[in-house]
């Protein structure tokens, strides 16, 4: 240990109380001892400190920070360099508002389209969401604060993530769910880790010995802190010993008590929780340092606002260019209809809400360009309320105009924190307004901006489609310049559209509605199914068009990396991104078809030749073997595939790679469906095979009393008919407020309520009610109204009069 010599000093109250927050952003203080706060923020895509009341929603505003693209766009970028660059802004703004912890950025796989945290995610391939991630954190953490990656792991829904166990098999589990996590860790040098909300595979994560010593710890070699989702300890002790050290916020504490007992209880070491301090206490002196002296509370707006649109430029993705409609020539008359280019939807919502430090709009930079610009029209309404007259108006400015430029996309509620997708459509009223633009002016070009994959059935209604994702603060001007020619569009998809949400392969299995989610699919996610299983898809992982066009050719296979030469044939200078698949021609262990291994950016004049290298590194050719319970290499030949996205393959070669001669893991009888990659419907045994062991019950166990880690919706089957009432009240409320147009305010009662279990009542008060006062709640919930009352009032004088106590000694 580092810090034996501060530690010895400690009573076991001040150690314990190092474990838990000390309100809803920060960490204690141990004064004495020189220990102070540290400031624990968040900032995926830039810092939300907030200057006022606290709250993990995204409710009150933060201080002005660059809000930069969400991760689902930069991931488009598929450019580590722009990470770093972007990770590093990011620091010095944490730097500037003094914050120690930046939790970010999160790296959840995208198994599902709907998602409703998808756009805070950066792909559905763990290979490059690990990159892209890495590169993050070492941009942040490059100005001596810490990073932290999120949400480890295997939470890829958010409706009841505080409940949810997810079920999922060992190979599954480390080849697709933990191999971005591995990445960060080892290459970004992450020194924090946020375990998430949900189970796995029957344990809460941060209580799973596996997932938290076994790998992290043991396998990785990760010597930092492991912070919880803000409420998310369950049993503060079990998650203690298996090295979750931070608690976030604050319970008043309450856990540091239990803690305190466990040691005295013999139930956990003093030896072990200080090791659990040592690690805390280096997150704290190493990130201190730079605060010492002098330092820089302010950035440069504009420099930063800048570096936001370049990072913008670089993630807009072409998606159709049909006739070459784009680049818009000079005069052409434009017509500018949707209300987000009047009102941008530029970032997601939750806890990553950042405060920008300024906003560019649509509507002001078009009057600067190089074209004839004839109008606006809202067209539509944001929340997808039918507005005949504002369609009317839309359609008469459009007839005059030589093209149409479509703002569409999905709005702030739909795509949420605490919350799924119910489907992968655009509101109807957009699509509706679409078709009759395309009535009177076929030359429609749609800006679309969302953070997440949707059905695209209107396609063929538009000329032109620019996806500008949630491209932050200077994203407006940065579409701008890509429609104009100013920028030559390089962003490729870093998730795959399918045609229809019936075509993806969790769709059976998601979200989990009661006690689980299953898995079923295991490593078939994303293009891995779509490529195995032969299935259309209406643009596949790695697309994006260019405004030149470039040929490969030469390729040159080694032991150790893959040669290529590409040219720029056209007359744009752009930039190509070229991806390196793996493809095993055994057919003794089942794989995908193909699988993501390595990739580049390059930058190239018209005319422009050169030689890129990609190397091979140890993932490669791996995979995981749930026999000898290690990662192995089988010993075949593998096709070296070089494409511009997963189902356009440019160049291939083919190398024998000798294997590590582990036994066979499978029996091909047994597992048909995953050895032809069909995994769209799994039967239960089969799935049962996989794992390796019986599922669990889906469904509530309605015949026992309601729990600490039940959720408040299922108040509906309670035994007490207070909290029956409640829950209709609850329900009645979302429906009401949606009915009315509130749909935000609707969604934060599915947030913060109705997905909510007892335990998060304690958990994310901050003391102001205790778990003994819980207790009494549950009494009332489970049939004993006036017993529970009143227990709860006893518990909460106790809770009172110790405050005061406290209060007094001080």
């Amino acid at each position: 240990m580092k810090y034996t010599e501060i530690i010895d000093k400690m009573t076991l109250e001040e150690k314990a109380s190092l474990m838990s927050g000390k309100d809803f952003w920060q960490t204690e203080n141990i004064d004495r001892l020189g220990i102070n706060n540290m400031f624990l923020a968040d900032g995926p895509h830039g810092i939300r400190k907030q200057a006022e009341a606290a709250d993990h929603l995204g409710l009150n505003e933060s201080i002005p920070a660059t809000c930069f693209p969400t991760a689902a766009t930069v991931a488009n970028s598929w450019n580590t360099e722009l990470g770093k660059e972007i990770g590093s802004f990011i620091g010095a703004e944490a730097v500037a508002q003094k914050v120690n912890v930046l939790l970010g950025p999160g790296i959840n796989m995208k198994r599902d389209p709907l998602c409703g945290r998808n756009f805070e995610y950066f792909s559905e391939d763990p290979y490059h969401a690990g990159k892209i991630a890495a590169s993050y954190i070492q941009g942040i953490q490059s100005h001596g604060i810490s990073a932290c990656v999120k949400h480890f792991a295997v939470n890829n829904q958010e409706e009841r993530r505080m409940t949810i166990d997810t079920v999922v098999d060992e190979r599954t589990l480390r080849e697709i769910y933990l191999t971005a996590f591995e990445i960060a860790v080892k290459e970004g040098q992450s020194k924090t880790v946020m375990s998430s909300y949900n189970r796995l595979n029957g344990e809460y994560t941060n209580e799973n010995i596996h997932l938290m010593q076994e790998i992290l710890r043991d396998e990785w070699g990760f010597d930092g802190v492991v912070v919880t989702d803000w409420g998310g300890s369950n049993d503060r002790v079990a998650g203690l010993i298996a090295g979750n050290e931070l608690e976030m916020p604050t319970t008043a504490g309450e856990t540091d008590k239990e803690i305190v007992k466990a040691i005295y209880d013999g139930i956990i070491s003093e030896d072990a929780l200080n090791v659990c301090v040592d690690r805390l206490l280096d997150l704290h002196f190493t990130t201190e340092k730079v605060f010492e002296g002098e330092v820089k509370t302010s950035f440069d707006i504009e420099k930063h606002h800048q570096q936001a649109q370049k990072a913008a430029e670089e993630s807009i993705v072409l998606l159709k260019n049909e006739d070459n409609i784009l680049p818009l020539s000079k005069d052409t008359k434009i017509a500018t209809i949707g209300d987000f280019a009047k009102n941008p939807r530029y970032q997601g919502a939750g806890s990553s809400i950042v405060n920008p430090t300024k906003l560019d709009n649509t509507l002001d930079i078009i009057e600067e360009l190089p074209i004839t610009h004839i109008g606006y029209e809202q067209g539509f309404e944001r929340y997808g309320k039918r507005n005949k007259k504002m369609m009317n108006n839309a359609c008469q400015l459009a007839e005059n105009a030589d093209v149409v430029l479509l703002y569409i996309g999905l709005d702030e509620a739909t795509e949420a924190e605490g919350l799924d997708r119910s489907n992968m459509r655009l509101p109807e009223n957009q699509v509706e307004l679409l078709h009759e633009l395309h009535q009177v002016n076929p030359n429609i070009v749609t800006i679309l901006s969302c953070g997440s994959a949707i059905e695209m059935p209107w396609i063929d209604k538009v000329k032109g489609l620019v996806h500008g994702y949630l491209s932050g603060q200077a994203g407006a001007r940065a579409i701008m310049n890509v429609v104009t020619g100013q920028v030559n569009p390089s962003g490729k998809l870093a998730e795959t559209y399918p045609l229809t949400y019936k075509d993806t392969p969790a769709y059976q299995h998601f979200p989990g509605k009661e006690v689980s989610v299953e898995y079923r699919e295991g490593l078939f996610i994303g293009y891995r199914y779509y490529d195995s299983a032969k299935v259309d898809v209406r643009f596949p992982f790695g697309y994006g068009l260019s405004y030149t066009e470039f040929e490969y050719s030469d390729i040159d296979v080694t032991d150790n990396q893959v040669a290529f030469t590409i040219k720029n044939v056209g007359d744009y200078a752009g930039a190509e991104i070229a991806q390196l698949y793996i493809h095993s021609q055994s057919d003794q262990i089942f794989r995908p078809e193909k699988e993501l291994k390595g990739f580049t950016k390059v930058f190239l004049q018209p005319g422009e030749a050169r030689q890129v290298t990609i190397p091979f590194d140890d993932k490669t050719f791996r995979y995981f073997n749930v026999q000898s319970n290690k990662w192995e290499i089988e010993s075949a030949s593998y096709d070296i595939l070089i494409g511009t996205s997963s189902a356009d393959i440019k160049l291939k070669d083919t190398k024998l790679i000798k294997g590590t001669d582990a036994p066979q893991p499978y029996h091909k009888a047994e597992l048909p469906s995953y050895y032809h990659g069909k995994v769209a419907d799994v039967k239960q045994s089969e799935f049962e095979t996989l794992l390796g062991r019986k599922v669990p019950e889906s469904s509530w166990d309605r015949s026992k009393p309601l729990g600490y880690n039940d959720t408040i919706a299922q108040c509906q089957y309670a035994k007490g008919m207070v909290a029956r009432l409640a829950f209709r009240l609850i329900t009645f409320s979302h429906w009401f407020l949606r009915k009315i147009g509130k749909r935000e305010t609707a969604n934060l009662i599915m947030m913060s309520v109705y997905h909510m279990p007892f335990r998060g009542i304690a958990r994310m008060t901050g003391g102001v009610v205790n778990m003994p006062m819980l207790d009494g709640i549950l009494k009332m919930v489970n049939g004993h109204f006036f017993k529970g009352l009143r227990h709860f009032l006893r518990e909460r004088r106790k809770m009172l009069k110790s405050q005061q106590q406290v209060v007094g000694n001080s």
